[in-house]
């Protein structure tokens, strides 16, 4: 791979911008950019990311980074080609693309009727941790600041009882909203996510882990009080294994409150 040159770098990603409305060139000259940034040194046979099953370039992320930063208005303004680019993006396959796919609908505005569509379909199909979690965050950006009740609604069909599948994308969509300084209203939170708490199936402990922490760091009284409520109800058996289980991954003052009546009121049997 050739030293990254900053100047020749925004000069080739203003020249991809350009052609933003012919998709199918787009990719054309996307691929070779790409190509032209590969370290041949890392690339293995197979060329996959990481922990993943995707192809890569392997691409150095100031590269993406600068390819977004060109995208980036054009897709604010203009939200029907943003989607149609995308779709073309995702249907590649490619780790690159799939990330920058999935950075177009978060650029995309939230009136665009088709973007709850892809939203779902995506993140029904995708496997890879890191297009997951962007898919889950970035994608979700403008929708989840510009029209928090129709996030809202997305995340509830996402957490309904008959949708055990998607409850995973629901609780880690919802981690950057509980993160955001500027975000209070907690009690639609935790009145979405009570159902799936209660019950908690081994496949959402690590994603519900990860939500407890960011509530608590938001609000250690109301979180607080929100578990003690969920392990004190005795038909909540399943959520007292899980909780027993990410105990350890809490702050040490919130292990320290809850490890007691978790002891008091767990069903575990010995040897779980």
């Amino acid at each position: 791979m050739p030293a990254i040159d900053l100047a020749r770098l925004r000069k080739q990603a203003s020249r991809l911008a350009d052609f933003f409305f012919v998709p199918d060139d787009f990719l054309k000259h996307l691929h070779e950019m790409l190509d032209f940034y590969v370290n041949r040194t890392l690339r293995t046979v197979e060329n996959v990311a990481p922990g993943s099953n995707l192809p890569t370039y392997r691409t150095p992320l100031v590269v993406i980074k600068q390819i977004e930063m060109e995208l980036a208005p054009l897709a604010g303004k203009n939200p029907s080609e943003a989607l149609d680019l995308a779709d073309l993006l995702w249907d590649e396959g490619q780790l690159e693309t799939l990330m920058l796919a999935a950075f177009l609908l978060g650029r995309i505005p939230p009136q665009e009727e088709r973007l709850l569509a892809r939203l779902t379909a995506w993140t029904s199909q995708v496997r890879d941790p890191d297009v997951r979690v962007a898919l889950l965050t970035t994608s979700l950006s403008r929708l989840r600041q510009e029209a928090p009740a129709h996030f809202f609604n997305l995340i509830r069909e996402w957490l309904h009882p008959a949708r055990p599948r998607t409850w995973p994308n629901g609780i880690q969509a919802l981690i950057p909203m509980v993160s955001d300084p500027n975000f209070e209203n907690l009690p639609p939170v935790f009145d979405a996510i009570e159902p799936i708490v209660a019950v908690a199936p081994t496949t959402v402990q690590l994603d519900l882990e990860e939500l407890i922490l960011a509530l608590y760091q938001t609000s250690p009284a109301e979180t607080s009080f929100f578990l003690r409520q969920i392990i004190a109800n005795p038909e909540n058996e399943m959520a007292r294994v899980t909780l027993r289980r990410i105990l350890p991954g809490f702050p040490p003052e919130l292990q320290a409150e809850l490890r007691e009546l978790l002891r008091t009121r767990s069903t575990i049997p010995k040897g779980d």
